[in-house]
């Protein structure tokens, strides 16, 4: 019993230490407006190492207590905007996802990246239409989607790269004990 509440605790904790991290990624992405994706993509990489060292609920709560702070908190939200609708549960949702045929995996991670892609666009388009000016250029909406799904297949081949270095290279060393 002791050993079960000692173990809760240090998960409560990373989780709370992976979550402030992860808005301080997102914070930096909203100052340095050049980064706000990359800044995103690097705070999902704290959900990556919930997901292989606690699983369960808690890289969900990561994933949740992470954004709704970087709505609240960030002056500019597009970074957290983007990690709250997708680089935030991806990584949680390929575990998932992964654990089906190929085929079947990969058509469900598309169709998750579109209804993500068209949430936040959606969003982008109601609160923040600024943010979609494309100035008249009518080709640029579509250059903009064919260069997404490239960056999501990019991004999903690098995750799985991400995950075997850590697995093989770096869990020894990063073990919560």
């Amino acid at each position: 019993m002791a050993d079960r509440i000692r173990k809760r605790t240090k998960y409560l904790t990373v989780s709370a230490m992976l979550s402030a991290l992860g808005v301080i990624f997102l914070a930096l992405g909203a100052f340095i407006e050049v980064l706000d994706i990359t800044t995103a993509v690097l705070a999902s990489m704290l959900c990556i190492y919930a997901v292989i060292e606690m699983s369960g609920a808690y890289p969900w709560g990561i994933w949740v207590v992470t954004s709704i702070l970087s709505l609240l908190l960030l002056p500019i939200k597009t970074p957290a905007l983007f990690y709250a609708l997708f680089a935030g549960f991806y990584p949680i949702l390929k575990e998932k996802l992964e654990r089906l045929k190929r085929p079947l995996a990969f058509v469900l991670k598309l169709a998750v990246f579109h209804l993500s892609l068209g949430a936040i666009v959606l969003l982008l388009r109601l609160f923040f239409p600024e943010q979609l000016d494309w100035g008249g250029m009518q080709w640029l909406p579509i250059a903009m989607y064919v260069l997404c799904v490239a960056v999501f297949l990019l991004y999903d081949l690098a995750l799985t790269r991400v995950i075997t270095f850590y697995l093989i290279r770096l869990r020894q060393r990063f073990r919560i004990k």
